[in-house]
């Protein structure tokens, strides 16, 4: 326990003594270059459009494997009640 607590602690002080370096190249532009109103209100819009999309599709996503689920389900039952699968070898 004592390891861990000192392997958090050293990774925690890394971190915020490397952190203003990682920022400090280029002016601290970053890989996209000079940000403006138009750069932010374009990633706001993407964001507006993403995250009900994304969750539209992940709905979509797990109604689908339910779906295949409660198949998977009634076809075990099914196969338990059929006198055809109580037979062995």
């Amino acid at each position: 326990m004592r390891r861990l607590i000192a392997l958090t602690t050293t990774t925690a002080i890394a971190l915020l003594v490397l952190a203003p370096a990682a920022l400090a190249h280029d002016g601290g532009e970053g890989l996209y270059g000079q940000t403006n109103d138009k750069v932010t209100t374009a990633a706001g819009f993407i964001l507006i459009v993403f995250i009900p999309v994304f969750i539209f599709t992940a709905s979509m996503i797990q109604g689908r494997l339910e779906k295949r689920k409660d198949a998977r389900k009634a076809a075990a039952k099914a196969r338990a009640k059929s006198a055809a699968w109580q037979r062995g070898w």
